[in-house]
């Protein structure tokens, strides 16, 4: 967990942040191109790829402003639950959300490892720390999805 929001600001972190926020577009193919060839996501396969690449945008479009908390931790809560509660509404099985969840964030790394930005010791730790703040993030995500799907309304 992030202790203050200077933490994610050294200039790797900064940097890795600002990579995958520039490149949101491009990403977001990515990832598009892997749900839509994924035979373990038949619902996001063949739902709306506008809708779905605008929910994957948003997530990494935002990632530096979720993971520097400058959305404290109930607005988070809420954004997740209530994601939740509409893609069960939608019809969405709580695995194939899990895994295109797991495939965001798989995405954003193999971003980072091809650019090459990790030239030191030095780069790579502070690299490892936004790594542990990605991987926190993607996790309370899960969670509170999960918890907003589950809920009985």
């Amino acid at each position: 967990m992030i202790k203050n929001s200077e933490d994610v600001h050294s200039p790797v972190s900064q940097r890795l942040v600002d990579l995958i926020e520039r490149h949101a577009d491009e990403l977001t193919k990515q990832y598009l191109r892997e749900v839509k060839l994924n035979i373990r996501l038949p619902a996001y396969g063949s739902f709306n790829e506008g809708e779905l690449y605008d929910r994957a945008y948003r997530v990494y479009s935002h990632l530096g402003k979720w993971i520097s908390q400058e959305i404290n931790k109930e607005e988070f809560k809420c954004y997740w639950k209530d994601l939740g509660k509409q893609r069960r509404s939608e019809g969405f099985p709580l695995s194939e959300i899990i895994l295109s969840l797991c495939i965001l964030r798989a995405q954003l790394w193999q971003k980072v490892e091809s650019e090459g930005l990790l030239d030191t010791a030095l780069d790579l730790y502070q690299a490892m720390e936004l790594n542990h703040r990605v991987i926190a993030f993607f996790d309370r995500a899960i969670y509170c999805t999960t918890c907003g799907y589950e809920e009985q309304d």
